[in-house]
C-alpha cells in the first residue's frame, strides 16, 4: 500500500549507530582481510626470498673458501677484498634472478583478461582479486527468491471442473467444455484485486532504457516479463488466464463487463483473518419468452441475476462446497468419497511447497439476500456454504530451468550450496529438495533456533546445515563470520560493542558468533572460503564479511552492490557456476605460469652458482638474460595466463585456503625440467665446441648453447600448459591465440637476436644444421614432460577443502598413447646421435 494523503506522527526509538541502518553502516565500513590468493603469494614470495638468499649466501661462502683456502693460481693477484666484493655482487645477482618479479604482471593480466571474459557471462567483477577467490569457494550462502525461483509466483498444477492438470506452468491447453471454462475465468477477474500490464512488445522500449543501454553496456538486462501490480497470488492466476492455457483471456475486460467500476457489483478483499475473498457479480441473460410466429418475431427479456464468486484457502473453502463443478460445466453433489478425494489433492499439493488456492461460485443468490446491500458479514454466513468447488490451485514461485544442474555441478566441483532464506521452513525445505540442495542427513532449521545456538553447538552443526528458514539478514552475516572467520571480534571491547549489556567473561562462549581466538582455536586457524548471494540493503554486511559478495544486478539494491565484489547481471545461480569455472581457470593460469618461470628461475639460478664456483664468468650475458626475462616474464604471462577454461576445471575440489600454488605434481615437473636443462647447459658447456667445431668459450659457443636454452623455454611452454599428470601439450591450442601469438614471437624474435644482434648481444649467425640441432634439444623438453609425469607423484589430500566425491576416470588423451609408441623410436634416434657425436669427438682428436 502507498499513503497518498493524510498526515502522521513517528517515535524514533534509535538513531545514528543505533538504529538498523547505523547497524549496517558500521559493518559496511570493516575491511574483510586478504584474499586467499594473496596470501598464497606472500607465502610463495616468502619461500623464494628464503631460497634466493640462501642460495647466495652458499655462493658467497663457497667462492671465499676456494679464495681462502685453496687460492688458486688465476686467483693470486685478486686481493681478498676485491673478490669478496666481487663474490657479494654474484651472491646479490643470484637473488634479483630468484625472484620472479614477473608473477605480479601474471596475476594482473589473468584476472583482467579473464574480468572481460565474464562479462559476457553476465557477471561484472567489481573487485579483481575476488575473480580467483570464487574459484576456490568451499560454500555458496544463496537466496532462494529471485536466485533459486524465478520470483515470479506461478500455478504449476491443479485440478480444474474435476480434471487434472498437472503442467499449467508450460501452459498446456486445459481440456474441459467452455461452460465450465467461463466459471473458472470469471471467478479469476472477478474475485481478484491484483493487475498484470504486458509489455508491448511491437513498440520499442523506452527512451530512457535505450538511452542506457547504449551509454552503459554493462547495465543490466531489462526486466520484459508482465509487471505486477498487487497480491502475487492473484496475479499467478491473472498470467494463467491470460495464457495459452485458455487461451489468451481478457480478464481485464471481463473485470470491466462485470460492473464493478461502476458499483454494479460488488467485491469482499481477502482478509488475513477469514484467508477468502468474495465477489457478487451482476449478470443480464436474455430469455426467449414467445416464440416466433408467421405473424410475430420471437420476444425475449432480460433476466439480472447475482452470481457469487468465492476464492481463498483450498481446505477453507471446500468445507463449504456441496457440489463441484464437471468437465462439462454441470455442478454435480460433493459425496463423501469426493471430498476425501479433494482433501488428498490438498495435502499432496500443501506437501510439496504449493500454495493452495480454491475457487467456487454460487449461482442466484439474489434469492437469498439483496446484493446491494450485504454486508462482509452477512455474505459469509450466509452466502458462503453451500458452494460448487470450481477449481483447485497449485501456486509456487518455481525454481529456474537451470538451477537444479548448476547445484549439482557446484556439489561436484566439491562446494557447499546452503539455502538461506526468510520463507517459512516447509516451503524452504520443498524448494531445496526440488534444487538438490538439502539431501539425505542435511539437516534444516529456522532463525530462531540458529540464534539460540552457541559457537561450539554451531560449529557441530555447519557440516550438514543445507537450509536455514525464517532467517534475519544478522543470521546469515553470523553464518559468514562462523565459516570464514572474518570480521570477528578480536578483543573484549569489540565483543562487548557487539553485545552491549553482556559480560565478556562469562558468556564470551555461550554467544554467536563467538570471538577470534575461540574460533582460530576451533579451526585451526584456517576457516572456509565463502561465496554469499543477497539483494536487499540489509544483505550488506553479510556480503561484506564474505570472501566473495555477489549481488543481484536486476533485483539488487544500490547498497547491496556496493558491498558486493561481483554483480550477476541477470539473477540467476547459473551465472554463480560460471563465476566458479572462471576463477579457478585464473587460479591455474597463475600456477601454470609459477610452474614455467620457476623452472627458469631454478635453471638460472644453479648454473650462475655453479659458473661461480668453478671461476667462470655465467654462460648467458646481460642481454641474453634480458632477453630470457623477459619471455620467461612478459611473454609467459601472457601466453599461459590468457588461457580459457576447461569444464573439467569443476570436477575437483576447491583448494583450501592455507593451501601452497606449488603443488607436489608441480614440483615433480619443475625438478624434472631443471635437471635435463641444467644437464644440456653442461653438455654444452663441455662438449659443445666438439660438437659443432666451435672455439671453447667463444661467442659461437655461447650462441649455441643460448639458442637450446631458449628453445627449452619455448616447448617448456607447452609443457606449462598442463600442471597435473595429464600430457597434451597441443590441446585446446585453437582456443589459445595469445599463446600461439607469444611463441610465433618468441620464435621470431630469436631467430633475428641470434642471426643480427651481432655485438650488441653477443650473438654468432649459425649454420642450418646448428639450429635444427639446437632447436631439437629444445624440443626433447617434450618427451621430458611425457616421461616425468609417469612417475607417481599425488597431491596432497590436505590441500584440498569442500565436499569429498569420488575420483573422476582419468581421460587418456590420444597424444598420451602416441608418444608412448613413438618414445622408443625417439630414444633410438638419440642413442645414434649420441654415436655419431663420439664419431665426431674421435675425428677431432685425430685432427
Amino acid at each position: 500500500c502507498t499513503v497518498v494523503a493524510g498526515s502522521g506522527q513517528f517515535l524514533a526509538i534509535a538513531v545514528g549507530k543505533n538504529s538498523q541502518w547505523g547497524i549496517i553502516k558500521s559493518k559496511l565500513e570493516k575491511e574483510q582481510e586478504q584474499t586467499p590468493l594473496q596470501e598464497k603469494l606472500d607465502d610463495m614470495a616468502a619461500l623464494i626470498g628464503y631460497v634466493g638468499i640462501a642460495a647466495a649466501a652458499a655462493t658467497f661462502v663457497s667462492m671465499m673458501f676456494i679464495k681462502i683456502v685453496f687460492d688458486p693460481a688465476e686467483l693470486k693477484e685478486t686481493s681478498v677484498f676485491s673478490y669478496a666484493l666481487e663474490a657479494f655482487i654474484i651472491g646479490v645477482t643470484i637473488v634479483v634472478v630468484a625472484v620472479p618479479e614477473g608473477l605480479p604482471l601474471a596475476v594482473t593480466i589473468s584476472l583482467a583478461f579473464s574480468t572481460k571474459k565474464m562479462l559476457a557471462d553476465q557477471n561484472l567483477i567489481r573487485h579483481l582479486a575476488a575473480c580467483e577467490t570464487m574459484g576456490n569457494a568451499t560454500n555458496i550462502c544463496s537466496d532462494k527468491t529471485g536466485t533459486l525461483t524465478e520470483n515470479r509466483m506461478t500455478v504449476v498444477k491443479g485440478v480444474f471442473a474435476d480434471t487434472r492438470c498437472d503442467d499449467t506452468a508450460n501452459r498446456v491447453p486445459v481440456l474441459i467444455s467452455k461452460k465450465a471454462l467461463e466459471y473458472i475465468l470469471d471467478c479469476i477477474a472477478c474475485c481478484s484485486t491484483a493487475r498484470v500490464i504486458f509489455p508491448d512488445d511491437d513498440e520499442p522500449a523506452d527512451e530512457e532504457e535505450e538511452e542506457a543501454t547504449i551509454v552503459d553496456p554493462l547495465s543490466p538486462p531489462v526486466d520484459r516479463r508482465p509487471r505486477i501490480i498487487g497480491n502475487k497470488t492473484e496475479a499467478a492466476l491473472l498470467l494463467l488466464a491470460q495464457s495459452e492455457w485458455t487461451p489468451n483471456d481478457d480478464t481485464d475486460e471481463r473485470r470491466k463487463a462485470a460492473g464493478f467500476d461502476s458499483g454494479e457489483s460488488r467485491l469482499f478483499p481477502f482478509s488475513s483473518k477469514r484467508k477468502r475473498m468474495s465477489a457478487l457479480v451482476k449478470k443480464e441473460t436474455s430469455v426467449v419468452t414467445s416464440a416466433a410466429t408467421p405473424a410475430s418475431s420471437q420476444k425475449t427479456s432480460t433476466v439480472r441475476s447475482w452470481t457469487l464468486y468465492h476464492k481463498g484457502a483450498a481446505e477453507l473453502v471446500l468445507e463449504n462446497c456441496t457440489r463441484y463443478l464437471d468437465i462439462d460445466g454441470t455442478e454435480q453433489p460433493m459425496s463423501d468419497r469426493k471430498r476425501r478425494e479433494f482433501k488428498k489433492m490438498i495435502k499432496k499439493f500443501a506437501s510439496e511447497a504449493l500454495r493452495c488456492v480454491a475457487m467456487a461460485h454460487r449461482c442466484e443468490v439474489e434469492k437469498l439476500v439483496e446484493p446491494s446491500k450485504c454486508t462482509v458479514e452477512e455474505c459469509e454466513k450466509k452466502l458462503e456454504k453451500e458452494m460448487c468447488l470450481d477449481a483447485i490451485a497449485g501456486i509456487m514461485d518455481p525454481l529456474r530451468s537451470d538451477v537444479v544442474e548448476a547445484v549439482a555441478t557446484c556439489q561436484r566441483a566439491g562446494i557447499f550450496v546452503r539455502m538461506v532464506t526468510g520463507d517459512n521452513l516447509d516451503t524452504a525445505v520443498a524448494i531445496a529438495k526440488q534444487a538438490g540442495i538439502l539431501m539425505e542427513g542435511g539437516i534444516s532449521m529456522i532463525g530462531e533456533d540458529f540464534r539460540n545456538l552457541t559457537p561450539a553447538e554451531l560449529d557441530e552443526v555447519l557440516p550438514k546445515l543445507q537450509v536455514l528458514a525464517r532467517s534475519s539478514p544478522e543470521d546469515k552475516h553470523i553464518l559468514v563470520q562462523r565459516l570464514n572467520g572474518a570480521l570477528m571480534p578480536e578483543t573484549e571491547e569489540e565483543w562487548l560493542e557487539l553485545h552491549p549489556g553482556k559480560d565478556f567473561n562469562t558468556q564470551k562462549d555461550k554467544l554467536l558468533p563467538g570471538y577470534k581466538e575461540e574460533w582460530s582455536v576451533s579451526r585451526h586457524g584456517v576457516g572456509e572460503v565463502v561465496g554469499v548471494t543477497g539483494d536487499g540493503t540489509n544483505d550488506g554486511p553479510a556480503l561484506k564479511a564474505a570472501d566473495v559478495g555477489l549481488s543481484m544486478g536486476i533485483s539488487g539494491t544500490d547498497v547491496a552492490k556496493k558491498a558486493s565484489d561481483i554483480i550477476i547481471l541477470d539473477d540467476k545461480f547459473s551465472s554463480i557456476v560460471k563465476a566458479v569455472l572462471w576463477g579457478r581457470s585464473v587460479f591455474d593460469n597463475i600456477r601454470k605460469f609459477l610452474q614455467f618461470q620457476l623452472t627458469v628461475n631454478v635453471v638460472a639460478l644453479t648454473i650462475t652458482f655453479l659458473s661461480a664456483v668453478a671461476g667462470y664468468q655465467p654462460p648467458l650475458n646481460a642481454v641474453m638474460m634480458l632477453w630470457v626475462n623477459l619471455i620467461m616474464d612478459t611473454m609467459g604471462a601472457l601466453a599461459l595466463g590468457t588461457e580459457p577454461p576447461r569444464n573439467e576445471l569443476l570436477d575437483r575440489r576447491p583448494y583450501a585456503r592455507d593451501a601452497s600454488l606449488i603443488s607436489r605434481p608441480m614440483w615433480r615437473n619443475i625438478l624434472c625440467q631443471s635437471l635435463y636443462q641444467l644437464a644440456l647447459l653442461v653438455f654444452l658447456l663441455n662438449q659443445g665446441p666438439r660438437m659443432f667445431g666451435c672455439e671453447d668459450g667463444s661467442t659461437r659457443h655461447f650462441t649455441i648453447l643460448f639458442n637450446a636454452f631458449v628453445f627449452c623455454q619455448v616447448f617448456n611452454e607447452f609443457n606449462a600448459r598442463e600442471i597435473g599428470d595429464r600430457f597434451d601439450p597441443i590441446r585446446s591450442l585453437s582456443k589459445s591465440p595469445m599463446f600461439l601469438l607469444v611463441i610465433a614471437f618468441t620464435v621470431v624474435a630469436q631467430w633475428f637476436i641470434v642471426e643480427f644482434g651481432g655485438d650488441f648481444t653477443q650473438t654468432a649467425p649459425l649454420s642450418f644444421d646448428e639450429w635444427r640441432l639446437t632447436i631439437g634439444m629444445g624440443a626433447f623438453s617434450l618427451p621430458v614432460g611425457f616421461l616425468m609425469r609417469l612417475i607417481p607423484v599425488a597431491e596432497d589430500p590436505q590441500t584440498f577443502a569442500g565436499i569429498e566425491r569420488t575420483k573422476a576416470k582419468k581421460d587418456r588423451s590420444w597424444l598420451t598413447v602416441l608418444l608412448a609408441v613413438l618414445l622408443p623410436i625417439f630414444i633410438a634416434i638419440m642413442y645414434q646421435l649420441y654415436v655419431e657425436i663420439d664419431e665426431i669427438d674421435e675425428a677431432y682428436e685425430h685432427v
